[in-house]
Order: C-alpha cells, then sequence, then structure tokens
C-alpha cells in the first residue's frame, strides 16, 4: 500500500491528482465487534500506547481531511491511525 499510494502519486502529480493511503489498526466496527472475543481486545488494549481500539469516526475524519483543499500539498503518503502502534515497530511493551 505504501509503495502504491507513493507510485500514484508521482505519476498523477502532473494532473493535479493526489494518491494517498490510510493504514488503520483495530477499529470498532460491528466486524471486529464480532470477530474478537473480549480478552483479545483486551490485549489489543494493551499493546497499544492510547490504550484503546479506534473509532470509525477517528478514521473518517482523516479522510476528509485528505479531501479538503488543506491537504492539497500532501500526496504519496500511507497515513497510520493506529493509537501509535506502528511507532516502536509494533513492540510497544505495556507498563507494568
Amino acid at each position: 500500500m505504501n509503495q502504491l499510494a507513493r507510485n500514484l502519486a508521482c505519476e498523477w502529480a502532473s494532473d493535479n491528482i493526489r494518491a494517498n493511503s490510510v493504514a488503520p489498526t483495530f477499529i470498532a466496527t460491528p466486524l471486529v465487534d464480532n470477530a474478537f472475543d473480549d480478552e483479545f481486545k483486551k490485549v489489543v488494549e494493551s499493546t497499544n500506547p492510547l490504550g484503546r481500539i479506534g473509532k470509525p469516526e477517528e478514521v473518517a475524519s482523516l479522510v476528509a481531511f485528505l479531501c479538503m483543499p488543506a491537504a492539497s500539498y500532501i500526496t504519496g503518503q500511507t497515513i497510520c491511525v493506529d493509537g501509535g502502534l506502528s511507532v516502536n515497530g509494533f513492540s510497544y511493551q505495556p507498563h507494568a
């Protein structure tokens, strides 16, 4: 996904088309609610620096921002919406 956003950004820039991607982690949707039990959700929350699962509106607001003129100079980026999980290479260790 990272490379696709970069390649498309370079290819389409001359046509004033921006290409970005959004990479969410666990987001509280009906699919997540049905697919994972409470124990797994607690593990996800304990390994996430923000200590919780994301909300759909947190992803949606980023996507809406990327569509606005204020984001007109952003292209070729993959933006993680993961509560900081990827900051440490997915190796966050919660404090005891």
